[in-house]
């Protein structure tokens, strides 16, 4: 208990699935968390569930003016700003030819623009307590091929990650990208996914899907203090598959 004491997250795409999981560990290791995400309900619904140390706000990662929003709102209900967790993403199970441009353009928006736009805000908010840490939530797409648009954007957190370390590094703020295997979330039962889900899980070394309270698990070792020489770092947790 208590690995992140006193710290403020704000957690993107937190009102489900793995965004869910993270805000229920960090504030059950002493964090106070801000739940942002389109989904009033279930945003809300979490927050009331998880008790006085969470909030929900409204967010639409897209909208610059949404984030100024989130990040003035957290620091009026519980101080500064010390993790972002840019959890938020969408996928699409479509090849090149079949994928419209408004399509691809809104996995870019939100897989990609988001994570600029968040740690844009943040890293103000960051510099005036000397510290912080932005954990972006890539995808093993983000290391090797897959789905057109998840894939061009998850390489693009990546390189963003590592661009935003160097920058932000003499400040006190590290930077880290999280990369994902196949885990259990609304995401992958998608009608246009969960059929090409389920056959590649066979082929995974681990020979399971993970759940996202695993992944959460690492979130919180870089939202703490144990992870305060990792900045610019990949950390892949994928049950084997980019070893094969």
């Amino acid at each position: 208990m208590g690995r992140v004491n006193g710290k403020v997250a704000i957690i993107t795409g937190g009102a489900r699935g793995m965004g869910a999981a993270h805000a229920r560990l960090l504030e059950s290791e002493g964090a106070r968390v801000v739940i942002a995400d389109i989904l009033e309900q279930e945003g809300q619904a979490l927050a009331t569930e998880i008790g006085d140390h969470a909030k929900f706000v409204r967010l639409d990662v897209t909208n610059a003016a949404d984030w100024e929003n989130v990040v003035s709102e957290t620091e009026s209900t519980f101080g500064h700003v010390n993790v972002l967790v840019n959890n938020a993403g969408i996928t699409m199970n479509k090849s090149i030819e079949k994928i419209s441009e408004e399509e691809y353009r809104k996995i870019v928006d939100i897989n990609q623009v988001s994570v600029f736009l968040g740690m844009k805000t943040v890293a103000p908010a960051m510099k005036k307590q000397n510290g912080g840490s932005i954990i972006n939530i890539s995808s093993i797409n983000g290391l090797v091929g897959g789905a057109i648009g998840y894939t061009d954007t998850k390489f693009a957190v990546r390189g963003m990650t590592k661009a935003a370390a160097l920058e932000l590094s003499p400040y006190g703020i590290r930077v880290n990208s999280v990369h994902p295997g196949v885990i259990e979330t609304p995401m992958i039962a998608q009608e246009d996914s969960k059929d090409a889900i389920k056959e590649f899980s066979k082929h995974i070394p681990n020979r399971r899907v993970a759940k996202p309270e695993e992944v959460s698990n690492l979130v919180l070792y870089l939202a703490s203090e144990e992870s305060s020489y990792s900045t610019g770092a990949e950390f892949v947790i994928d049950g084997g598959l980019t070893a094969q």
